[in-house]
């Protein structure tokens, strides 16, 4: 007999989803509460950047990666450049205002922290996804080893 799961999920998906919900809500209630209008012009900017100019960039050179994987007869190995492109990417939008020096004063002031090398760990961050992809994509394709009867 199969036991019927809830409509909504288990109580624990529900805890953790209000979990997340409220810890959302005090993020966004101490962030508005030293200057609303600077926190909205960076979402709206954030948000047309990124549907303006970003996606369309990214879409694009997805659409190269594919093109190029197909033509070789490799698509299989798209997700190989993908995940590592991807997640370099991710990193480098984040840290992009400490690797170009853009706010280093204030990173320092705020965290007591020194900035200097970001672009040092981006770099070894992004050498490290591509490394392991590599490594994931030789473990996954490697040819099997003919087996050869002893004495042969």
């Amino acid at each position: 007999m199969r036991r019927r799961r809830p409509p909504l999920g288990s109580p624990a998906h529900l805890l953790l989803l209000a979990c997340s919900f409220a810890l959302t809500a005090y993020a966004g209630v101490r962030l508005l509460e030293t200057d609303p209008l600077a926190v909205a012009l960076w979402f709206v900017g954030a948000a047309v950047l990124h549907d303006l100019v970003l996606v369309p960039l990214y879409g694009a050179a997805d659409r190269a990666l594919l093109r190029g994987t197909e033509r070789s007869g490799h698509r299989a190995r798209t997700m190989y450049v993908r995940v590592p492109a991807a997640l370099s990417l991710l990193l480098l939008l984040v840290w992009f205002p400490l690797i170009t020096g853009r706010v280093v004063d204030r990173y320092a002031r705020a965290t007591g922290l020194s900035p200097d090398g970001f672009l040092a760990r981006w770099l070894l961050i992004t050498a490290a996804l591509c490394g392991g992809s590599a490594v994931v994509y030789a473990l996954r394709h490697r040819r099997p080893r003919t087996h050869r009867p002893p004495g042969a």
